[in-house]
């Protein structure tokens, strides 16, 4: 179709697949591990508690480096004020654990008719720690399972100081994001590159997790959404297999972790010719996302760059809020470890930004029964403003800029 849309084909793509993206950066150090711990005490001393819960999950891996699904089965570190942070998990796990943990921990290993929850109240009480800050993602039986062993105002959400810590990334988390980030941008040119018509939906996402594998990323693709034509007025898309046609636009939502840190890149472009109304829409998506952009700097709250957004929009004719045509939803979320996380580009978000902290910029436009255009890009805040993971789309029938 042009020198970015439908100008090679799959053995063509796949011959550009033959090694990983060069330049992986390092994994994050023992040395920065011991920084997050010791920031995250800090945090619980301003906030008056003596001791952290760390639940499995990206908060754990933050933490730990232990990557650790959530089941029934408790797995935490037990941060206190003083002493040596301790690992509460299974018996019969403590080997998996040992080779992925990345902190000198203790360990408080429980057998499966034990109660873990006791361990953590015995441990704490040891240590003369009588609040805990508990995980803001921990399930509710860890909940219900502490208080059964600990006083009634015992427990308080450690929301502040998890967000206190995975917040602002460090130059190392910075490093991991782009270079998950230009894998997923190179996978995103590919994946335009191979468009034609009748291409299956089904087909594109096959390939881009193919893509994502090859290049290096950890796992293929985190998710992908490909939706084609009506479907991508759907900010989620629509189950089913599409079939592209011409005059349709193509809307990719995909990312891929390196050590854990993620990317997360939309491109919507026409395959074929557009009409007046996509190019419009098209045109006031990406001036909309380029004034959330160029209202990044430390000390601006969050959502005066959602509102930012909105204001091109409404100056437009489209919403207001949240109303249709226009903009369903935040215009951006953190990202690092897990896809979306703290801080959230809303509106009610008094989040003042600081430099390092991630968020992508994401102020999609819907019109119902028709389409739907997202363009995302993630950036992070510098000292100057805000500096882009991935440069923005060109056109709508130039969806990269080289």
């Amino acid at each position: 179709m042009n020198k970015q849309i439908g100008h090679l084909t799959l053995a063509q793509a796949q011959a550009l697949l033959a090694s990983p993206l060069p330049g992986r950066p390092a994994a994050i150090s023992a040395a920065e591990y011991a920084a997050r711990i010791a920031q995250a005490r800090a945090l619980m001393r301003e906030a008056g508690v003596d001791a952290l819960l760390v639940t499995a999950g990206q908060s754990l891996r933050y933490f730990t480096g232990i990557a650790w699904g959530a089941s029934e089965r408790l797995v935490a570190l037990l941060l206190t004020a003083e002493g040596e942070p301790l690992l509460i998990a299974p018996a019969f796990e403590e080997g998996s654990l040992d080779a992925v943990l990345r902190i000198p921990a203790a360990k408080r290993l429980w057998q499966e008719h034990q109660d873990p929850h006791a361990l953590v109240a015995v441990a704490m009480a040891e240590r003369g720690a009588r609040r805990l800050a508990l995980d803001p993602e921990a399930a509710f039986r860890v909940s219900t399972g502490l208080r059964r062993h600990l006083a009634v105002d015992a427990l308080v959400d450690a929301q502040p100081i998890i967000d206190g810590c995975r917040m602002c990334k460090s130059a190392a988390e910075l490093a991991l994001m782009q270079h998950a980030c230009d894998i997923t941008l190179q996978v995103q040119r590919l994946a335009a590159g191979i468009a034609r018509e009748d291409i299956g939906s089904d087909e594109l996402v096959r390939f881009i997790d193919q893509a994502h594998r090859a290049l290096g990323a950890d796992g293929g693709s985190t998710f992908c959404i490909v939706q084609f034509g009506h479907a991508t007025a759907y900010p989620h898309g629509i189950p089913g297999v599409q079939h592209l046609k011409p005059g349709e636009l193509v809307l990719i939502d995909t990312g891929c972790s390196i050590e854990g840190y993620n990317s997360d890149v939309t491109r919507t472009w026409i395959f074929g010719e557009a009409d007046e109304e996509q190019r419009r829409i098209w045109a006031l998506e990406r001036a909309a996302q380029q004034a959330a952009f160029d209202a990044v700097r430390p000390g601006v709250r969050c959502e005066a760059v959602d509102q930012a957004a909105r204001d091109v929009l409404e100056a437009a004719g489209l919403g207001p809020d949240y109303r249709l045509p226009g903009l369903p939803h935040r215009t951006g979320h953190g990202c690092g470890l897990a896809i979306h996380e703290a801080p959230y580009l809303v509106r009610g978000n008094a989040q003042r930004l600081a430099p390092g902290m991630c968020c992508s910029n994401e102020p999609m436009i819907v019109v119902p029964g028709r389409f739907g255009v997202r363009l995302e890009d993630h950036f992070h805040v510098t000292e100057g403003g805000a500096q882009w993971f991935t440069p923005p789309s060109v056109a709508i029938d130039q969806p990269f800029s080289s």
